[in-house]
C-alpha cells in the first residue's frame, strides 16, 4: 500500500527509462489496484510486465472491495500475486482459499506468483519444512504439470519480511532446495527444474548478490527496495548470473 496513482506513474515512467529495454531478466512490477491502469500506461511500450497484488478468485458478485481477474484482464496485467504473507496472516486468508486462487488465475491465463514462508515462531519450533510442505501441497492441489510450470514460486520467511533481517544463504538455499525436491515428488523432476522460484524478505542491494548466486534462487520478490530507484540496482546484480 505505498505511492498514489501519480507517484506510481512517476516512478513507472523512472523504471522505463532505465531498465525499460531489458531483455536478460524478466521485470515484473505489482503497484496497488487502483495504480495499475496507469503503471500499465506508462510500461506499455516496455519489457516490464505489470502484475497485481490482490484478486477475488468469483467473476463477479457482492464482495465489496475486491477485484476480479476479469477486470484486471481488461487492464493487460499479467501476473498475479497470491499468497502472500501480509494476505495469510493479516487478512486471514486460508491455504484452501489461496488454492482457489490459484486455479482461478491459471483458469484466466495470467501466471500467479504464489508465496509460501514460516512465521519465526515456526522456525525456532522447527517447523520450517512442515509448513512449506502444507503451503505447497495444499495451494498446489489440484493442479496439472502444465499449471505448476505456469506457476512462479516465491519463498518469503515471514520473520523477514519489512523487518531488516534477511534469511541466511544458507537458510534461503535449504528452503528452496526443500521446496523443489517437494515439487520434484509431486511432479517429478522436470517439471521441478522448471519451475521459478524467488527469494522475498528484506532483499536489498547489499544482501542479494549472495542469494541470486544459489542454485535453486531463479529470482527475487522485492519489497521495499522496490519503491526506490535500488530497484534498478537489484536487476542489473540479476544480470550477473543469467
Amino acid at each position: 500500500m505505498n505511492k498514489s496513482p501519480t507517484e506510481a506513474k512517476l516512478f513507472a515512467g523512472l523504471l522505463a527509462s532505465k531498465i525499460g529495454k531489458e531483455t536478460v531478466v524478466d521485470i515484473v512490477v505489482f503497484p496497488p489496484a487502483i495504480d495499475i491502469p496507469f503503471v500499465v500506461d506508462v510500461l506499455k511500450d516496455t519489457n516490464i510486465g505489470v502484475g497485481v497484488q490482490n484478486v477475488h478468485p468469483k467473476e463477479k458478485g457482492a464482495f465489496t472491495g475486491e477485484t476480479s481477474l476479469l477486470m484486471v484482464k481488461d487492464l493487460n496485467v499479467e501476473y498475479v500475486l497470491v499468497g502472500h504473507s501480509e494476505r495469510r496472516h493479516i487478512f486471514g486468508e486460508s491455504d484452501e482459499f489461496i488454492n482457489e486462487k490459484v486455479k482461478a488465475v491459471l483458469s484466466a491465463g495470467l501466471r500467479p506468483v504464489f508465496c509460501v514462508g514460516e512465521t519465526l515462531e515456526e522456525r525456532e519450533k522447527g517447523l520450517t519444512k512442515n509448513v512449506l510442505e502444507r503451503q505447497v501441497r495444499l495451494g498446489l492441489f489440484g493442479l496439472e504439470k502444465e499449471d505448476v510450470v505456469n506457476t512462479v514460486i516465491a519463498y518469503e520467511p515471514v520473520w523477514a519480511i519489512g523487518t531488516g533481517v534477511v534469511a541466511t544463504p544458507e537458510q534461503a538455499e535449504e528452503a528452496m532446495a526443500f521446496i523443489r525436491s517437494l515439487l520434484g515428488e509431486l511432479y517429478g523432476m522436470e517439471t521441478a527444474e522448471n519451475v521459478r522460484i524467488l527469494y522475498g524478505g528484506s532483499i536489498k542491494p547489499e544482501n542479494f548478490d549472495a542469494l541470486i548466486r544459489l542454485k535453486n534462487v531463479d529470482g527475487g520478490l522485492v519489497g521495499g527496495a522496490s519503491l526506490k530507484e535500488s530497484f534498478i540496482e537489484l536487476v542489473e546484480i540479476a544480470k550477473r548470473y543469467v
